[in-house]
């Protein structure tokens, strides 16, 4: 049989799933490219903006559980391009918003239609290529995490500038019309279909938590996320305020971080993945806790830059999201190696319900919190009343600090994972029940 249109479709079917998730994040982001006209508009504290992340996030971690059990009972590519349209139509609703309120109901929306993607996507994957690929297509697909973000840094602020920001909100929907009959024309693969010898468990969330590894995954993701969401809420409003950019530039520049940080990362995360799982199992999870552990002394030097340095904050802010994306290609990979083809999917999103309930969702909330008490500070430590644009700039300036603080953090957890993933591979591989024995 020619293997050619084989190898053309899986490749086929690989891009469609990055390519939703690219537009996936873009989405996502859009709101943290436009921070400062939204915020200018509707007068909002960064506490407010912060929240305008959270409340995404909150619903995202909630819904994701029943759609990630659906993703491992029904079909991922209806799951999938249901997901597209509603979290594409929330995201245009976004430019009627009259209100705050308004704005916060369409965020919630966002997430609902979110929550369906990577449960889906991810155990789609996992089903067309073997243990041993799995690193790099999984680093391809989160991929779509910066280039998603870079893309939404890139066009959302420059068409803000040129023609409002509410045009840039509805305009983030377009891309929808070409990838929901791409995802359709799909063939989704049977469940288990590239493992050699491919074997389930029962899919329950009390038999996923009771593998140790996890825990220290769920936890290691609670921390990345709390990293990931501050700087996609904040980074160009810190470029704004300290190097003093423009909205346009400020977007050019954070999406020049998220570019070249997450291609960097992502490819590197795939590579040494897939190379390393082959001589120790615990190797996707030690070269993570590196990773980490090297994202810390960059992320003080990107924003500790002085107020003009924004050539030297943007490589060194670069070098951090380097350092952070490719845990996704490592630890996703990792994941599926630990757990049955009929659990990946419950798998990933109860991972991510405590990852973004108790991560992502407090890391916009509470740097935008800290960001307003430090600037507080400032201005009552100069004598002055009010909080200018400047006292919210050093604010915004010290509570990132809490970045590099985090990312010590996740480098001890990777390491802990490590430790216990060889005995969880082997007892999964020692416990599971031949497929073929099960009723279909």
């Amino acid at each position: 049989m020619p293997q050619k249109p084989i190898r053309k479709s899986l490749y086929f079917s690989a891009f469609v799933l990055f390519a939703v998730n690219v537009l996936n994040f873009y989405d996502r982001h859009v709101p943290g490219a436009l921070t400062e006209p939204i915020r200018k508009e509707f007068h909002l504290s960064d506490t407010q903006v912060g929240l305008l992340g959270s409340i995404f996030i909150w619903l995202y971690a909630i819904v994701g559980v029943p759609l990630g059990r659906i993703a491992d009972t029904a079909s991922r590519k209806k799951l999938l391009a249901s997901a597209v349209v509603v979290w594409t139509a929330l995201t245009a609703s976004a430019a009627l918003a009259s209100s705050f309120a308004m704005l916060l109901i369409s965020r919630v929306g966002v997430g609902v239609g979110e929550a369906g993607c990577a449960p889906a996507a991810t155990s789609w994957l996992g089903d067309l290529f073997p243990p041993d690929r799995r690193s790099r297509v999984l680093a391809l697909f989160m991929l779509g995490v910066p280039v998603g973000g870079a893309l939404s840094f890139f066009f959302s602020g420059t068409l803000a500038q040129a023609y409002g920001w509410r045009a840039s909100m509805a305009l983030a929907a377009a891309p929808a019309l070409l990838l929901v009959p791409a995802l359709l024309l799909l063939r989704e693969p049977k469940r288990g279909a590239s493992e050699s010898n491919a074997a389930f468990e029962a899919a329950s969330v009390w038999n996923i938590l009771r593998i140790p590894t996890l825990w220290w995954i769920i936890a290691s993701g609670v921390l990345l996320n709390f990293n990931a969401y501050s700087i996609a809420s904040f980074l160009p409003a810190l470029l704004s305020r300290v190097h003093g950019l423009s909205l346009a530039a400020s977007g050019v520049a954070s999406g020049v971080v998220y570019i070249f940080g997450g291609v960097i990362g992502g490819t590197l995360a795939g590579l040494l993945g897939d190379s390393i799982v082959r001589q120790r199992k615990d190797g996707r999870l030690l070269v993570a806790s590196i990773a980490s552990l090297v994202a810390a002394p960059l992320a003080c030097l990107a924003i500790l830059q002085p107020a003009g340095a924004m050539i030297a904050a943007v490589i060194f802010f670069a070098l951090t999201y380097a350092a952070l994306t490719s845990y996704y290609g490592l630890v996703y990979s990792a994941i599926q190696d630990l757990v049955a083809p009929n659990q990946r999917g419950t798998t990933m999103a109860v991972y991510f319900l405590a990852m973004y309930l108790c991560g992502a969702s407090f890391g916009p909330l509470l740097t935008g919190r800290l960001s307003d008490l430090l600037a507080r500070r400032a201005a009552t430590l100069a004598g002055s009343v009010a909080v200018t644009e400047t006292f919210r700039a050093i604010g915004l300036q010290q509570a990132m600090l809490e970045i590099p603080v985090l990312s010590v953090v996740l480098a001890v957890i990777l390491y802990l994972g490590s430790r216990s993933m060889i005995t969880d591979v082997a007892r999964r591989e020692a416990a599971v029940i031949p497929s073929h024995s099960l009723a279909s």
